[in-house]
């Protein structure tokens, strides 16, 4: 195979539809009820997804500025490892491929599995059998090479957002409003009850746009990163809200916060139980949307590591015929399909998952302090964008990854224990190869 390495061939709108993929999953269509059961009403409801909107953007244009100062494929990886060392940013990296982002691939492969077998059942592994085809098909077609990788990632966001317009004119237009329920005598809460849970089932549903950053090595134009990440959260906010405005409309607050599953509800009230199959073909389509982006990203973050690091070598190979890191998406697709077949078996995969928040909280944080690190230790590199009202802004970003470190260490309890067991094997594997590198030098 040739050697080559990323090249410059990404546009805005590929850009764009890699974000919007990454952030639009299945939380809009299932969180929305825990929101609204902790939104004290109404306006507070909305202003808590503007709220998220306008929190993810601050993170968006603190990572657009390392993202145009350091366009690299390691991303996360790279900005840490600039700020704080090699040691640190390696302990990020095995996290990543270990758990964080393979587990990410494997529980997404479940959603869509589970979405796609309320329209066609494949048997009593069904979302499995799903699953394992959506990251095999994905990871082939990753394979090909990125402009493959794009195209697909395009029509697969252009549906995704169909589906989301299809919901809101369900709700909004073709829908009679729900009638307002009256607020009994001493039953007015707080505008402020529920909302500091609220917000993280918000911001929760608003994640994944930092994984652009791993793509800021292929765009064409360095400042392209700025704006793919700010059109990509506008868009994302103007959808919640309207998405979350149709919900309410349809259902009443009060009946959102009562529903298990607020999009197809919405939509069986105008269809029927034909609603339950559009909701389930509109989720399919998300969870696809989401696996494949994360697969782009995750495959350059595998690639980053191996070609820093001697014994992750033979990672850090990048195919220059089809311009994509092929040992990297490899191992990533063989790591997530293994935590499905085991996830065939057993209900604990998600829980695995989550139970690695802290560490990927803790590492988002380190990331927020690391542009203050970098304006003091490289004050000479250019940097085409630099954060508005700085040090205002990486503040409230790094202030709110803190309040997230803690709210999921609280969430997850003694569960964090597992995140402590991946970063252990991290530092073992560290050793090695820090005693490799003297091997070799």
């Amino acid at each position: 195979m040739q050697e080559g390495a990323p090249q410059p061939i990404l546009t805005t709108k590929d850009a764009i539809a890699i974000v919007v993929g990454l952030v639009i999953g299945a939380g809009i269509f299932r969180l929305p009820s825990l929101v609204a059961g902790n939104s004290s009403s109404e306006m507070v409801f909305y202003l808590l997804w503007v709220a998220g909107g306008v929190i993810s953007l601050i993170g968006a244009l603190c990572y657009a500025e390392l993202a145009t100062a350091y366009p690299n494929a390691g991303g996360d990886y790279y900005f840490l490892q600039r700020a704080f060392g090699r040691s640190l940013s390696f302990l990020f990296a095995w996290a990543r491929i270990a758990v964080i982002t393979t587990g990410s691939i494997a529980v997404l492969g479940f959603t869509f599995g589970d979405y796609a077998s309320n329209l066609l059942r494949l048997g009593p592994n069904s979302s499995a059998l799903y699953a394992a085809l959506a990251v095999i098909a994905l990871t082939a077609i990753n394979l090909a090479g990125i402009r493959e990788t794009k195209g697909t990632q395009n029509v697969l966001t252009v549906l995704e957002v169909g589906g989301l317009v299809a919901v809101v004119v369900t709700g909004v237009i073709l829908l009679a409003p729900a009638p307002v329920a009256p607020v009994a005598a001493g039953e007015a809460k707080s505008w402020m009850a529920g909302a500091p849970l609220a917000i993280l089932f918000v911001l929760f549903t608003y994640g994944g746009w930092n994984e652009g950053a791993y793509i800021s090595a292929e765009l064409k134009e360095r400042r392209s990163m700025v704006t793919a990440l700010a059109v990509s959260l506008a868009l994302v906010t103007v959808l919640y809200l309207a998405v979350n405005y149709a919900y309410v409309r349809a259902l009443g607050l009060e009946g959102v916060a009562k529903s298990q599953t607020v999009a197809a509800d919405v939509l069986k009230l105008q269809f029927g139980e034909a609603g339950a199959k559009i909701i389930s073909f509109i989720v399919a389509i998300a969870a696809l949307t989401s696996i494949n982006a994360t697969i782009i990203v995750g495959g350059r973050s595998n690639y980053a590591l191996g070609r820093d690091w001697p014994v992750f070598a033979w990672l850090g190979h990048w195919d220059a015929q089809t311009d994509a890191p092929r040992n990297a998406l490899l191992l990533q697709g063989a790591v997530a399909l293994l935590l499905i077949v085991a996830g065939a078996f057993t209900d604990k995969i998600e829980t695995m998952v989550n139970f690695t928040m802290p560490v990927f909280w803790f590492f988002f944080m380190l990331v927020g302090i690391g542009l203050f690190v970098l304006r003091v230790k490289d004050p000479g590199t250019p940097r085409p964008f630099r954060v508005p009202l700085y040090p205002v802004t990486p503040l409230i970003f790094v202030a709110t990854c803190a309040y997230l470190l803690y709210s999921s260490v609280a969430y997850v309890q003694t569960g964090a224990l597992v995140g402590l067991g991946v970063l252990a094997v991290g530092v073992v594997l560290l050793a090695f190869n820090l005693r490799a590198g003297r091997r070799t030098a």
